[in-house]
């Protein structure tokens, strides 16, 4: 998945400059695996991964999970959870709910969880409205999910909708913080080098030291 994968790429920018210079200086050094997407265009694989993973990944690609419905519900149920907003766009702006139909894929364990939670709010507004959560009107929707979204004021008998709330809530923030909508919303920079402009004048002429002519004039300097 290629946003698990980016943790790779954060982590790689944590060593030293000098560090990645003396490695590709290696003779021995193989040149990463270059991927190609797959021939339907549905993916760009960019990063290298392992083989097996590859395989696996392009076997989920192009599958859907949920029905219609259900990705319909969940488009609005995330916008709910991450609206648009000045800053940044809606969770399903940053392709969240594509991104949770590829997780319950990839761990099946979610499946019935979400599944299963998404038919217990159908039904509770069925009975409550009259209709699928996605046709009620705002108002409803949000007497719903207040009903649901505060587990210790939450009712007994919503305990599965709390549930099922809780890991909506949980797979759409993952999938918003790990898109490139969600890294500008919360001004993640990654790793920049420290701009320092050295000892202050003050202190020198305190130390009685002073910069040299070289150092004054091959030394990073910064506005």
């Amino acid at each position: 998945m290629d946003r698990r994968k980016s943790l790779k790429a954060i982590a790689l920018g944590t060593l030293s400059a000098g560090v990645l210079l003396d490695a590709c200086k290696l003779p021995e050094k193989k040149e990463a695996e270059k991927v190609t997407p797959p021939s339907d265009g549905s993916n760009e694989f960019k990063l290298d991964r392992n083989k097996d993973e590859l395989a696996y990944e392009r076997t989920l690609v192009g599958k859907k999970f949920f029905n219609e419905h259900e990705m319909a519900t969940i488009t609005v149920l995330a916008d709910i959870i991450i609206p648009k907003d000045e800053i940044s766009g809606s969770a399903s702006e940053a392709g969240v709910p594509a991104f949770i139909d590829f997780i319950v894929q990839d761990m099946p364990s979610h499946q019935v969880p979400m599944q299963g939670g998404l038919r217990w709010l159908d039904m509770q507004c069925f009975s409550k409205y009259g209709a699928a959560f996605i046709n009620c009107n705002d108002t409803q929707k949000m007497e719903m999910i207040d009903a649901i979204a505060w587990p210790e004021k939450a009712k007994p008998s919503m305990k599965q909708g709390v549930a099922f709330f809780n890991l909506m809530r949980n797979l759409t923030a993952t999938g918003f913080y790990t898109s490139e909508i969600g890294v500008k919303d919360i001004g993640y920079a990654g790793n920049v080098p420290n701009k320092w402009n050295g000892v202050p004048d003050e202190e020198l002429k305190r130390l009685n030291v002073a910069y040299s002519d070289w150092e004054k004039q091959n030394c990073a300097k910064y506005d």
